[in-house]
């Protein structure tokens, strides 16, 4: 529509309401968080951790979001689960992604699991928008291991090759509205585990995303108790066993399912 200029170069009345109307509406959340990200993460290579003046800048954005900012409702299809005997299928909304960081949302039906798996050299923002959810997360121990250890497992001697041991930092449930969970390349618990308990749906903000050519794979972890493997010459107190775990590698579990949908929210500028 051509915008009207009287003879002395002024603006009629119309236009000016509606600039008046854009000012008011302002920007949208997500855009701000897009904004937010691109300025935080300009500069940011894998395993640099952002200054922790500009991870608050992130968080502030995420603690003050909900669905409704992404244009989500939980009634919506996404987030029922349909009678079967595989696991319900999570659906995941691509925003943006470049070299730089990743925005995206999962969005989990009741009793929907995203396996434990890591996220190496990268930075993760994950906010709960909506429902209750179980986390549990690991960071790398491997500073508590002798330089020569020799694992003695109660499980298979297959199951034993290759275990890593890990620190348990988040055992808990969470339940929106809720502060912005952030996990850094070596700390916060940089593999995790979602269990859904209701209907939910997690922001995430990835700096920067995988890619694999890069060697920044997704690689998801079973972890087996403390107790039942034995290193020579490592102990820890009975009462602290309970805060480690043995990693080991596996292939994406077969019954995961994760489909991608068009993002309907507000526009990314």
């Amino acid at each position: 529509m051509t915008e009207k200029i009287d003879r002395n170069g002024n603006e009629n009345g119309e236009l000016k309401k509606k600039k008046r109307k854009r000012r008011k509406i302002g920007v949208s959340k997500v855009q701000k968080l897009y904004r937010t990200c691109k300025q935080v993460f300009a500069n940011c290579k894998p395993g640099v951790v952002p200054s922790p003046e500009n991870v608050e800048l992130v968080r502030a954005v995420l603690d003050k979001m909900t669905e409704a900012d992404v244009g989500l409702r939980p009634n919506m299809p996404y987030f029922k689960s349909k009678v079967s005997d595989r696991p319900p299928k999570i659906t995941y909304l691509h925003l943006h992604e470049c070299d730089k960081f990743s925005i995206g949302i999962f969005c989990l039906p009741p009793k929907a699991v995203i396996p434990l798996h890591n996220h190496p050299g990268m930075t993760v923002f994950s906010k709960l928008l909506f429902g209750k959810m179980h986390i549990k997360s690991y960071d790398w121990a491997d500073n508590l291991l002798p330089e020569s250890t020799t694992p003695n497992a109660n499980i298979s001697d297959r199951d034993c090759t290759g275990l890593r041991l890990a620190k348990l930092k988040v055992n808990s449930k969470f339940k929106a509205p809720c502060k912005t969970s952030i996990l850094y390349p070596a700390d916060g618990g940089n593999m995790h585990c979602f269990t859904a308990k209701t209907a939910c749906a997690v922001l995430d903000v990835l700096g920067p995303p995988y890619c694999d050519p890069e060697g920044r794979h997704c690689q998801y972890y079973c972890d087996f108790p403390f107790a039942n493997i034995s290193v020579n010459g490592l102990s820890v107190p009975e009462e602290q066993q309970s805060e480690y775990a043995w990693l080991k590698e596996r292939e994406k579990p077969e019954d995961l399912t994760v489909a991608g949908a068009l993002y309907s929210g507000p526009n990314l500028v």
